[in-house]
């Protein structure tokens, strides 16, 4: 009988790595750092095109089934997503055909109200960002930006930090407050283009301003704490947000 030839070993380094067709972590993180960038760009240019469509078609005082369209399209989500978070089911898709009945009925009338549309949507919105805020100082919890400050700050704030975040909480409330008061003003008692023009063109600049003229009085009255950035920010709502979602 031959002898036997031992087994061939076979070395890890003479194995063939298999194929992989995971991501590499540098183009993985690239595209995460690179996306949020991408989808805030997105959003700012849809919101400035939303703005100017918005002014065009309100502001011509002409009948316009888009421009009732897009009036409606930020209420109709709205209204939709509260129809859909309803327990009862189908009272919230009775709701919702009522509704939808009733823009089909008064269609001729809504084409020829979309500057009354627009003013009513603007005015709904600064009315409850004004309420957002303002209902969180009349309570015994810590206010909004408040809440939001402790959050950025790992739970943690001095004295000087929670008198001012809630200063800063009146402040919003204040503002939307007197956003609401003064699109009401103008769109009673100035031409409609003059409204149209604070409404949609300036809103979303004032609004900013705000954010820049607050940071700088934050870093004059705080010169010692440390400054939270945008990013900061922004995760700071997003928490208190899905906090408050059901």
């Amino acid at each position: 009988m031959p002898p036997q030839l031992p087994a061939a070993e076979v070395l890890p380094s003479e194995v063939a790595p298999a194929p992989s067709a995971s991501v590499s972590p540098v183009s993985a993180g690239s595209t995460s750092r690179v996306w949020p960038w991408v989808r805030g760009v997105g959003l700012a240019l849809l919101a400035v095109a939303w703005a100017f469509a918005a002014h065009f078609t309100s502001a011509h005082q002409a009948s316009s089934g888009w421009g009732a369209l897009l009036a409606l399209t930020p209420m109709s989500s709205a209204l939709a997503v509260v129809l859909w978070r309803m327990p009862a089911r189908w009272l919230g898709a009775l709701l919702g055909a009522a509704v939808l009945g009733g823009l089909v009925w008064f269609w001729p009338f809504l084409t020829g109200q979309v500057a009354l549309l627009f003013y009513l949507e603007h005015l709904g919105v600064y009315l409850l960002l004004s309420v957002f805020f303002g209902r969180t100082l009349a309570g015994p919890e810590e206010s909004l930006v408040t809440r939001m400050a402790r959050s950025v700050h790992g739970g943690v704030l001095s004295p000087a930090q929670a008198v001012y975040t809630r200063q800063v909480t009146l402040a919003w409330c204040l503002f939307f407050a007197g956003m609401a008061l003064v699109s009401t003003g103008l769109f009673l008692l100035a031409p409609i283009v003059v409204w149209s023009t604070f409404a949609n063109l300036l809103g979303g600049p004032l609004i900013a301003l705000m954010f820049v003229g607050e940071f700088l009085w934050r870093r004059r009255v705080l010169p010692e704490e440390k400054p939270a950035s945008m990013a900061d920010a922004v995760r700071a709502w997003k928490a208190e947000r899905s906090d408050k979602a059901p």
